[in-house]
């Protein structure tokens, strides 16, 4: 299964696909260069399918858990001042998404939108430092009795152009669900209150809407 942002670059790429391989047919009489070019255009098809995957997930709901947002590596575990919204110390938990990663966000938790809002910005690499800060996201905050407010960053990377969020102020989301859709290689971060027991370490794997990132005890 694909998902629906997709659609427009799968699209195009069936159509581009298409064309290469009839073109490179009727007009190169070169037999290796024929099928090196007719190759090529197929692996692009084949990348663009693969990023835009969108897999079936079980999600076992639970308002213990705070569930990883999306697939890709933790790269920071910290403490560190949010400016933006909370405007004091919070738990950072970073995961760094490939453009081979499965690139659908999910929401971590059940709980009501507080706060959404889209920031144009920079594309700096996804791991840079200043990314949080300076390059184009999105920044979301759900509340539940279990976690309280908990915030969490879509981040745009040096090759992501395109961000999409689906929360707006006043939903009540559920764990697991689709959150929005970040465009080849980027980071989402997640800030949760000082204290809260981390179930991940850093360079771990964490699969969205799986692994478990914190737990309320």
């Amino acid at each position: 299964m694909f998902h629906k942002e997709g659609a427009p670059s799968i699209s195009l790429g069936i159509v581009f696909t298409v064309a290469v391989l009839l073109l490179a047919d009727k007009f190169i009489d070169i037999n290796w260069l024929r099928m090196l070019v007719q190759i090529f255009a197929v692996l692009i098809l084949i990348i663009i399918l693969q990023f835009f995957r969108n897999p079936k997930r079980v999600v076992i709901i639970d308002e213990n858990q705070i569930l990883a947002p999306v697939d890709g590596k933790v790269v920071v575990i910290e403490e560190v001042y949010e400016g933006e919204y909370f405007k004091d110390k919070r738990l950072q938990v970073s995961i760094f998404m490939s453009p081979i990663n499965v690139h659908v966000t999910r929401y971590a938790m059940n709980g009501v939108v507080k706060f959404s809002k889209y920031h144009p910005g920079k594309f700096l690499v996804a791991w840079h430092p200043k990314a949080s800060e300076e390059n184009e996201r999105t920044t979301v905050v759900l509340e539940n009795n279990t976690f309280g407010a908990i915030l969490y960053r879509q981040i745009a990377g040096a090759l992501a152009r395109r961000i999409v969020n689906y929360a707006q102020e006043g939903m009540q989301v559920v764990q697991g669900t689709d959150a929005g859709f970040i465009k080849f290689g980027s980071r989402v971060d997640l800030f949760l209150p000082l204290g809260t027991p981390i179930n991940v370490v850093l360079n771990q794997k964490a699969i969205g809407g799986k692994t478990i990132i914190a737990t309320k005890k």
